[in-house]
C-alpha cells in the first residue's frame, strides 16, 4: 500500500512539474531571454532642426512632410537607415504618438483589465522575443531611430524601440485572429487586353480595421534610400514596413492574409518583407528570391506588378511553403485563399475556401473585371468602391462579402509602366483618388514646396455613396453599437431604436441577427426566431456564422 501510494505522489508531482512549472520556468526562461536586437545608434536628434514653413511644411534637410487638404500626409525622407528613421521620428512625432495612443486604447477597448493587458504584453514578448533575428538591420535601424522621437508615456510595456518592433508585427497578428476580421483585402491586375491601354493595371483594397481613427493619419511616404531603389508606400504614422507601394523601377508590392495554422512564435513580419521587396527587387523572379529567403510566421499573398515583366504574380507564402502563381489570362486576382497547385490540398485552404468570405469576393471581383473590361483606372476605382454582391445583389452595407465593407485603411490604383499611384482619401475608398506621379517625385528638385500629388489626374469622389449610403453607414454602426452594449449590460430597449436599425440596412444579414437577440432576450421567441429566418435569406459571410444563426433557431425552437 505505501508502495502505491508513494507511486501515486511521485506522479502527481510530476504531472505539477510537467504541466504547472515548465510552462511557467519556460515561460519564465522566454520571457528573461528575449532580445528585440536594438541596434546600437549614432544618430543625436539635436543636430536635426524641424522648420515650420508658412504653409505649415515640416522641413528637415531634404526631407518634408506636410497635409494635404484632403487630409492625406506626404512625406520626402532621404538618406541612411539611421538618417531616415531619426528624420521621420522628429517631422511627425505627433502623429507617431497619436498612432501609438489609438492602437494601445483599441487593445483597452477589447480587454479592460489593466492586470490582463500586461499579461498579453509580457505574452506578445515571449512571442515576439526572436522576431528581430528575422529583420535586417537596415530596418531594425530605421525603427530605431524614429523611437528615439516616440513618447514615452507606454513606457510599462516596453522601450520605444520594442514597442514600435512590435507594432510592425500588428498586422500579421490581426491576421491570425481573422475570425474578428481585422484584415481581409481584395487585390486583382489587368494588362493586355483587359486594360484600356494594354499596361499594367492594379488595384487594392487594404481592409486591415482597428477603428476609423487609426485610419485618420494615412501617410503617403517616398523614400529615397541610400541603397536600392527609391520608392513610395501608404502607410501610417511609424510603420515603416509597407502595405501597398511601388517603387522606380514600376514594381508593385500589395498583401493579402490567408489562412493557416496559429504561429507558435514570430519570424519576420510581413510587411518588412514587402519592404524588402519593394526597396531591392525590379522583377518578379527578385521579389520571389527574397521571398524565398525569408521566413514568415503568418500565410500571406503578395501580389507582385512588373514593369519590367509587363505582367503580375501572386507570392503564396507560409511558414512552411512558397508557390509562385502567374496568371493564364491577362488578369490576376487575389483575395484571402491560394490557388497554387502548391497549396491547394492544405487543410487550412480548403477550410478557408469553404468557409470563409474570401472565394465569394473573388468571384465579385472576376465578374466586375469582365463586365468593365478593357480596364481604365477610373473603372478599377469602380471596383473598389462596389457595395454589391455577385449578380448585382444587394447584400447590405458593411457586408463582409462586398469589396467595399466601408472599413478600408486604404484603397490604391497602380500603373506600374507610368509609375502612377493612385491613393483613396477619406471616407474609406469613396473620396477622391488622388494621382501620385513617381517621376516627379523623385526629380532631381527636392527644395519644391508643391504637393507630391498631381491635381489634374484626380479620380472623382464617390458622390452616389457620399450623398446616399455614407450617413447609413454611420447610423448603422451607431445604432449596432447601442443595442449591442444595451444587451451586454442587461438594459431595457426600445423597440423603435430595432425598428430604425432594420429600415436602415434592410438587406444586411447582421441586423436581423442581432434584433433576433434582442427579442429573445425579451421573451418574444417568436419574434426572435422570424428575424433570425430572415437573416438567413441574406448574403451571411462566413459558415460559422450561418450556423450560429441556424443553432439559435434550433434551441429557442425547442423551447
Amino acid at each position: 500500500m505505501r508502495r502505491v501510494v508513494k507511486i501515486l505522489l511521485w506522479s502527481l508531482l510530476t504531472l505539477l512539474l510537467l504541466v504547472v512549472l515548465v510552462p511557467i520556468g519556460v515561460g519564465g526562461y522566454l520571457l528573461a531571454t528575449a532580445d528585440l536586437m536594438e541596434p546600437a545608434l549614432q544618430v543625436d536628434t539635436a543636430h536635426y532642426e524641424v522648420q515650420l514653413s508658412a504653409d505649415s511644411v515640416r522641413r528637415v534637410g531634404d526631407n518634408s512632410l506636410r497635409k494635404n487638404e484632403y487630409g492625406l500626409w506626404e512625406a520626402r525622407i532621404v538618406g541612411t537607415a539611421q538618417e531616415r528613421g531619426a528624420v521621420l521620428g522628429l517631422l511627425a512625432r505627433d502623429l507617431i504618438e497619436f498612432q501609438e495612443r489609438v492602437f494601445v486604447d483599441a487593445i483597452y477597448d477589447l480587454v479592460s483589465s489593466e492586470r490582463y493587458v500586461r499579461f498579453l504584453h509580457k505574452l506578445v514578448r515571449i512571442f515576439n522575443g526572436r522576431m528581430a533575428q528575422h529583420i535586417p538591420l537596415e530596418f531594425r535601424e530605421e525603427i530605431a531611430a524614429m523611437a528615439l522621437s516616440c513618447s514615452h508615456r507606454y513606457d510599462a510595456f516596453g522601450s520605444p524601440y520594442e514597442r514600435q518592433i512590435n507594432y510592425h508585427a500588428a498586422h500579421d497578428i490581426g491576421h491570425a485572429m481573422q475570425d474578428y476580421m481585422l484584415v481581409g483585402c481584395s487585390s486583382f491586375a489587368v494588362w493586355g487586353t483587359s486594360s484600356e491601354d494594354g499596361e499594367l493595371l492594379v488595384g487594392r483594397n487594404f481592409d486591415f480595421y482597428v477603428g476609423d481613427d487609426f485610419a485618420r493619419n494615412k501617410l503617403v511616404l517616398a523614400v529615397e534610400p541610400s541603397e536600392g531603389h527609391c520608392f513610395v508606400s501608404v502607410t501610417w504614422p511609424g510603420m515603416v514596413g509597407v502595405l501597398s507601394g511601388m517603387n522606380e523601377r514600376g514594381l508593385t508590392v500589395t498583401i493579402n492574409a490567408a489562412k493557416g495554422a496559429l504561429p507558435t512564435s514570430t519570424a519576420m513580419p510581413i510587411s518588412l518583407l514587402a519592404r524588402e521587396i519593394l526597396q531591392f527587387a525590379a522583377t518578379i523572379d527578385e521579389a520571389y528570391a527574397i521571398a524565398q529567403r525569408r521566413q514568415t510566421f503568418v500565410s500571406e499573398s503578395l501580389l507582385i506588378a512588373s514593369a519590367e515583366d509587363r505582367k503580375a504574380a501572386v507570392i503564396e507564402k507560409s511558414p512552411e511553403k512558397i508557390a509562385l502563381r502567374y496568371a493564364e489570362e491577362d488578369r490576376l486576382i487575389s483575395t484571402n485563399h491560394y490557388l497554387s497547385e502548391t497549396f491547394a490540398d492544405e487543410a487550412f485552404n480548403r477550410e478557408n475556401i469553404a468557409t470563409s468570405d474570401s472565394p465569394y469576393r473573388y468571384a465579385r471581383v472576376e465578374e466586375l473585371l469582365s463586365r468593365y473590361a478593357p480596364l481604365t483606372a477610373e473603372e478599377a476605382a469602380a471596383v473598389l468602391r462596389d457595395r454589391r454582391g455577385v449578380g448585382d445583389r444587394a447584400i447590405g452595407l458593411t457586408n463582409e462579402k462586398a469589396l467595399n465593407q466601408c472599413i478600408s485603411h486604404h484603397g490604391v490604383i497602380f500603373q506600374p509602366e507610368k509609375r502612377l499611384m493612385w491613393l483613396s482619401t477619406a471616407p474609406w475608398q469613396a473620396g477622391a483618388m488622388l494621382c501620385y506621379d513617381l517621376n516627379q517625385i523623385f526629380a532631381n528638385d527636392k527644395t519644391t514646396d508643391r504637393m507630391l500629388y498631381d491635381p489634374s489626374l484626380t479620380i472623382e469622389a464617390d458622390t452616389t455613396f457620399l450623398a446616399l449610403d455614407y450617413l447609413r453607414v454611420v447610423a448603422h454602426r451607431a445604432l449596432s453599437k447601442q443595442l449591442r452594449e444595451a444587451l451586454d449590460a442587461e438594459q431595457p430597449i426600445e423597440w423603435d431604436l430595432c425598428d430604425s436599425l432594420l429600415k436602415n440596412n434592410p438587406h444586411y444579414y447582421g441586423v436581423y441577427d442581432l434584433v433576433g437577440d434582442v427579442a429573445a432576450r425579451d421573451g418574444a421567441i417568436e419574434t426572435a426566431i422570424t428575424h433570425w429566418q430572415r437573416a438567413l435569406e441574406c448574403e451571411i459571410p462566413r459558415l460559422g456564422e450561418r450556423e450560429a444563426i441556424e443553432q439559435k433557431i434550433t434551441d429557442y425552437g425547442t423551447r
